[in-house]
Parts: structure tokens; C-alpha cells; sequence
């Protein structure tokens, strides 16, 4: 659902009528009015259609696991009620069904993310600053850029810095200035996952450490990278699961949402 800064902003531009703007409202008060918020019921999937009111941010679609079918009957109702949806670990087969049904989405296909956008406006980034998202290798980005586009589509402007790995230590010097001046920094590192200690170490703002399953036998599939941060030196390091670059994405965006509501 969409809220009320957002109706607000939409209206603004000029991409809501005022009866849409005020079906929208009519289901604010609707979802305000029931304790336990408004919930769409597919049968297979209970979809929590107040989750943007309470959180700032709609329900996110995990395609794995999931039909094809049943991502696209998920994200077109999702579409009906909200101005932005993400989809993760969704395959390009998947993603060419919901495709071929609902207009307007697009597919990541190195970070297997689907995004849709009502209009041009729900893309534009808030505020001036940025997320930086800093992978160590390029075998890292699949994971990065999961965490990228989630921070973007929850109107973010992210910079991104790849390929800086502890093995040429002087090529994440060159960008350190980049990195430093980010309100929030996601490290996505795998193998022995020494980067995110060194970021942590260089800079003044919340480092999301990400460990990735990339590496021979004894990195355990990430595990090795997992215990490395887990056990960083450095302050200000957090630590989420292996190769969850949407939940280090999702959390840098509210780092620089809470950061922009205050500034």
C-alpha cells in the first residue's frame, strides 16, 4: 500500500489523479481501522498488504522455491496496491513468464532480482546522499548487486566499488574517498572475507558485511567468510547470512532513511 508521503509526492508530480489519491487514502484509514491490517489471500500466499505502512517498505517476493505462476500472481497483486515491487532469487525463465503477463517489469539477470516501478518518479533516489557497495571480486557481484538494486528500489542512490579485493589491497584505496563519504557501506566478500575487517577499519559510518559462497573447499561455502566477519576486529561491522545481499541492501536503506528523516 501506498503511504502517505508517497500519495503526497505522486500527486505533486502529476502522475496521481485525485480520485486514485484518494482510493488510496480510503485504504489507509480502511488498514488503520483493522488491527490486524489489510491481508490480500491467494490461497498459497497470505500477502501483507499493510507492510509499507507499518515498515516503509511493500512485501518482498523470495522467487526461489516458488512456480512461475505463482511469482506472477504475487507480484501483480502487489502491483495493484503498491508504487515500487521487488522480487529476489528468481530465475530467467520465471522472470520471462511474469514478463510475459504483467507490463513494465524488469529483470536483473546477474542478481536474479525483478524490480517494477508505477512511475518515473518512484525510481528517483531521496536525498543526495548514497549506499556504497563494495565487493571484493568480481565471482562477489551476483551477491553486490542483489544488495544494490534492493537499497535502489527503495529510493536509494547507490555507488558502486568492485572488484577491490584484500589480494590488490591499492585498488580500494583509490576509491576510499567514495567510500568514506557514503552514508551506510555494504562489503560483500567472499573466499576469506578480510575485506569488510579492512573497510571497517577505514571509515566513520555502518559497515553490512556480506559473506559470499565463493571459494575452494575449506571456505565451507561461505562459512569461512561467515566466521571471519562474525569475528571482525573492527567496530561498527554487521554481520548478515551468506549471499544475502537483499538483507545487507535492505539494510544500509534504512541506515540512510533514518539518516535522511533526521537530517
Amino acid at each position: 500500500m501506498i503511504n502517505v508521503d508517497a500519495i503526497l509526492k505522486l500527486v505533486r508530480s502529476g502522475d496521481l489523479d485525485v480520485a486514485e489519491a484518494r482510493k488510496h487514502l480510503d485504504e489507509l484509514m480502511a488498514a488503520d481501522a483493522s488491527p490486524a491490517g489489510r491481508v490480500d489471500d491467494l490461497g498459497f500466499a497470505q500477502l501483507d498488504l499493510d507492510r509499507e505502512r507499518r515498515t516503509g517498505f511493500p512485501e518482498v517476493i523470495y522467487g526461489e522455491s516458488k512456480t512461475a505462476e505463482q511469482i506472477a500472481a504475487i507480484f501483480g497483486r502487489l502491483v495493484e496496491h503498491s508504487d515500487r515491487v521487488l522480487a529476489t532469487r528468481v530465475s530467467g525463465d520465471k522472470a520471462e513468464f511474469v514478463q510475459s503477463r504483467i507490463e513494465g517489469v524488469s529483470y536483473h539477470k546477474e542478481a536474479r532480482v525483478m524490480t517494477w516501478f508505477r512511475t518515473e518518479a518512484a525510481r528517483k533516489p531521496e536525498g543526495s546522499g548514497y549506499i556504497a557497495v563494495v565487493c571484493a571480486g568480481t565471482s562477489d557481484l551476483p551477491v553486490a548487486e542483489e544488495a544494490a538494486l534492493t537499497a535502489e528500489c527503495m529510493g536509494c542512490r547507490v555507488e558502486r566499488i568492485y572488484d577491490v579485493g584484500v589480494a590488490g589491497i591499492h585498488r580500494l584505496f583509490r576509491r576510499l574517498d567514495v567510500i568514506r563519504d557514503a552514508t551506510a557501506i555494504v562489503v560483500a566478500a567472499g573466499m576469506e572475507g578480510a575485506l569488510t575487517s579492512v573497510v571497517g577499519g577505514l571509515v566513520a559510518k555502518p559497515v553490512i558485511a556480506v559473506p559470499t559462497s565463493v571459494g575452494y573447499g575449506a571456505s565451507f561455502q561461505g562459512l569461512a567468510a561467515l566466521l571471519t566477519m562474525l569475528n571482525s576486529c573492527s567496530s561498527g561491522v554487521s554481520v548478515v547470512n551468506i549471499d544475502n545481499g537483499f538483507g545487507a541492501g535492505y539494510n544500509a536503506a534504512l541506515i540512510y532513511k533514518t539518516t535522511l528523516k533526521r537530517d
